[in-house]
């Protein structure tokens, strides 16, 4: 493999962004490497990795607008906002109907002011955000201004007293789908968590082109 070039690289769950550079370095034999946009551990997707004199590229990648595909779970919120969170508040939400979601979705889409998550790695007083979460340290939290271009439902399913909604978003770098998640169950006043989030698109790169790690072999 040469040692100065872009890849695109399909991550799985439960594993986090720096894990799929640390995996690539083993396999490759090149340490001078980095990723331009970091996903969640929960999170799969198209990540862009580069690889020697081809990290100089990452920046202008990094502010890329992005697709993602998030299933959201409405009745939950966690701490996180996602599934890997401590559950904060429950409530039913088999009440809640396809119209009043897909109209929550639509009153998403434009450019907003939000908190980023408090388990982010945003620097506060000079300490991720994360860490003070973990600390249960008191903090204000940083509003961001996030746009969401467009969103649309795909699938939605009831599950007992929760609802699974599956939809479709392109948005400007540095969007939290996890915020846009929260926001919508606002709008529907009900709690709300991302339970799975794929992202298929950063800029012109697709998924459909990323390798999976597992299919590099060895240097």
């Amino acid at each position: 493999m040469k040692e100065s070039r872009i890849i695109l690289i399909d991550k799985p769950a439960g594993i986090t962004s720096f894990d799929v550079i640390r995996i690539l370095r083993k396999k490759l034999g090149i340490k001078k490497m980095g990723h331009a946009g970091t996903l969640d551990p929960l999170a799969t997707g198209l990540l862009i990795i580069g690889i020697g004199e081809g990290t100089k590229e990452l920046t202008r990648y990094i502010k890329l607008s992005k697709t993602y595909e998030a299933e959201i779970l409405f009745g939950t919120k966690t701490d996180t906002g996602d599934i890997d969170g401590k559950i904060l508040d429950e409530k039913p939400a088999s009440h809640i109907s396809e119209k009043e979601i897909k109209n929550a979705i639509e009153k998403i889409v434009g450019t907003h002011s939000f908190s980023v998550p408090f388990y982010s790695a945003i620097k506060v007083s000079g300490v991720r955000l994360y860490a003070h979460a973990r600390k249960g340290t008191a903090v204000e939290i940083p509003k961001k201004e996030m746009t969401v271009y467009s969103a649309s439902l795909t699938h939605i399913e009831n599950s007992g007293e929760k609802v699974i909604a599956s939809v479709s978003m392109d948005v400007s770098s540095g969007t939290y789908v996890r915020t846009i998640a929260e926001e919508i169950g606002r709008v529907l006043s009900i709690p709300a968590t991302v339970r799975n989030l794929r992202r298929t698109r950063i800029g012109d790169f697709l998924i459909k082109d990323a390798i999976r790690v597992s299919d590099i072999s060895d240097a």
